[in-house]
């Protein structure tokens, strides 16, 4: 885990925002199905309420996903998880491509088990707040910036691990020229009609490609905001 985390007074929280609401949201990503205890730990770790508005902060540890703005979302505890385990089953990346940093939460839950994160955002306002809250946090290993998220990040490529936390319709073949050769990719897949959470690898010269279910995300739009 990140070994310069420092957590500030207010991520202790109170009630609906302690660690014994973050504890009951780790039992319920358990009971859920989520077994890596890397992941548990560091979710169980990290204040989520610090990556939504004060307004919401209340309903941080629920499992539901919560707006931050600009039509963008928090994802639900599980869908962090879940994209989490599925892209460490194989070995702890030490260095991952984000392609949507939002709140900067998925960034962090990464941060604390890879060596490097490179997060990358199309929405300006999103990507300032997600830096200041890293920041704040003590995340020295995550790089972020403001830029179409389609494109990657090709300076720092390749990458042990892509992860996308936004749906396209398919994958793009420049984006998985970023991933190192047995590299693990993991995006949510799909449109309007229903969207697919898939894992691939590049093994034995030929894709594996895992479906791990049903999956809710905002659409991967291009350009920037």
């Amino acid at each position: 885990m990140s070994p310069g985390l420092r957590l500030p007074r207010e991520a202790l929280g109170l009630g609906m925002t302690s660690q014994r609401a973050r504890d009951r949201m780790v039992e319920r990503l358990r009971e859920q199905g989520i077994r890596d205890p890397r992941v548990l730990e560091a979710m169980r770790t990290l204040p989520r309420h610090l990556f939504c508005d004060e307004a919401l902060a209340s309903r941080a540890y629920e499992d539901t996903a919560l707006p931050i703005g600009r039509g963008q979302t928090l994802s639900q505890p599980y869908v962090v998880a879940r994209m989490t385990e599925a892209l460490i089953e194989f070995g702890v990346p030490g260095s991952v491509l984000e392609l949507g940093t939002g709140s900067g939460y998925q960034a962090a839950v990464l941060a604390m088990l890879a060596d490097q994160v490179s997060s990358v955002e199309r929405i300006d306002e999103l990507s300032r707040l997600a830096r200041k809250r890293l920041r704040k946090l003590g995340f020295s290993n995550v790089r972020a910036r403001f830029e179409d998220g389609r494109l990657g990040w090709p300076e720092h490529a390749p990458f042990d691990a892509i992860i996308v936390t936004a749906a396209a319709d398919r994958i793009d073949p420049q984006l998985i020229a970023q991933l190192k050769p047995g590299g693990v990719f993991v995006a949510p897949v799909g449109g309007p009609e229903g969207q697919r959470l898939l894992r691939m690898r590049w093994m034995d010269d030929r894709w594996q490609q895992d479906d791990l279910g049903a999956v809710l995300f905002v659409p991967l739009l291009g350009g920037t905001a």
